[in-house]
């Protein structure tokens, strides 16, 4: 049995990278599948390319399979990760890399799913099919992370970001910006490299976001609002109460009153209703749970200091990106600062930290 000991060519390395590259580029919009990259080399030279579709299908290698146009006998297929041997929408990728008489397999990493998980080998090996795994094995299994974190734990992966101003605020009366615009395009990013944003009502009343994606070609991509909202205070003039409908937005409640639950229900919007903890704060975990049943895999918090901090002090955030800007904000009126920088510093503090600048603005990225 091959394992992580394998010697690759340099060859080999290249266009397994470029098949990671393949997966990269849809990270965080294959749904509930994993975004899996695939190569397909023939007398050394590239004769087709395959993703995960979005929403995460078809699958890398059938689609590698289905983009060549000529025969795949005697070719390598590289590819992210183990190719999947069971019946689900579609037909296993394995029966399609037999059916095409594909020489070899290199993959990186196993996968996670016990329906997969190292099952591939042994029927492609039946097949009289090279098999080799481990290939850029340290670099996928990192891109994999959230992919695993996902399986293991039955959550989303979760992103926490805020911006505050050189003296510690998020918000002031009459400011309508706190980071530079270089800021704003990453906040954006994020956006699109998640399926799901959650704010609090009261973040969507003083602000009125879209929070939508607004990255040029990729505002199709923007995430499913999620809003916490116990009595369902949220302004019926906003931007996101007037544009939600069943499939975009997600309100969690608890003591709303019939009248309020009736308007917001003729909108068709989806409504849970969720348990308050002890502190009478929204259960996140349980909240986590039920966004993972309804398919969010990779979560965006861009709450308040509230909001925030909640999730900090249970550990919930797998990642942190904190903006500051270069700038100080007014404390001569309506303010809000962020008193849960100390939470964050002192939750992550034997974590991995990235600090960067970006334009005017500094960002402290806080990992698990």
């Amino acid at each position: 049995m091959s394992t992580r000991k394998d010697k690759f060519s340099k060859k080999d390395k290249k266009y397994m990278s470029l098949a990671l590259t393949l997966a990269s580029v849809r990270h965080g919009l294959t749904g509930e599948n994993p975004s899996v990259g695939c190569v397909i080399v023939k007398n050394d030279e590239i004769i087709s390319i395959g993703q995960t579709g979005y929403k995460g299908r078809p699958h890398a290698e059938y689609n590698a399979i289905k983009n060549s146009n000529e025969t795949l006998e005697g070719s390598t297929m590289y590819v992210t990760l183990e190719p999947c041997n069971h019946y689900g929408q579609t037909p296993p990728c394995t029966k399609e890399i037999i059916k095409n008489n594909i020489s070899k397999i290199i993959y990186s990493v196993n996968d996670i799913d016990k329906k997969v998980k190292g099952k591939s080998l042994k029927i492609l090996k039946s097949k009289n099919i090279i098999v080799k795994k481990g290939l850029l094995h340290e670099e996928i299994t990192d891109f994999y992370k959230t992919y695993f974190f996902n399986r293991k734990n039955k959550i989303p992966y979760v992103t926490g970001k805020i911006a505050m101003s050189k003296n510690y605020l998020i918000y002031s009366k009459g400011a309508k910006r706190i980071t530079d615009i270089h800021s704003d395009k990453l906040t954006h990013f994020l956006r699109y490299k998640n399926d799901s944003l959650m704010i609090s009502y009261k973040t969507l009343n003083q602000d009125n976001p879209k929070l939508d994606c607004r990255l040029k070609g990729l505002n199709k991509f923007s995430p499913k609002r999620i809003i916490l909202d116990n009595k369902l205070k949220m302004n019926t003039n906003s931007y996101i109460f007037r544009t939600a409908n069943k499939n975009n937005t997600i309100i969690f409640y608890k003591n709303a009153i019939k009248a309020k639950i009736s308007v917001f229900k003729k909108k068709r919007i989806c409504l849970i209703k969720s348990n308050l903890s002890k502190n009478g704060h929204f259960d996140i975990k349980v909240i986590l749970k039920k966004l993972y049943n309804l398919g969010c895999r990779n979560l965006l918090v861009e709450g308040g200091n509230d909001l925030s901090k909640n999730i900090i002090k249970q550990k919930l955030f797998n990642q942190f990106y904190l903006f500051k800007s270069s700038k100080n904000l007014s404390k001569l009126v309506a303010y809000k600062d962020f008193n849960c920088f100390k939470d964050l510093s002192q939750k992550y503090r034997n974590k991995k930290k990235i600090k960067t600048k970006l334009g005017k603005d500094s960002i402290t990225i806080y990992k698990k």
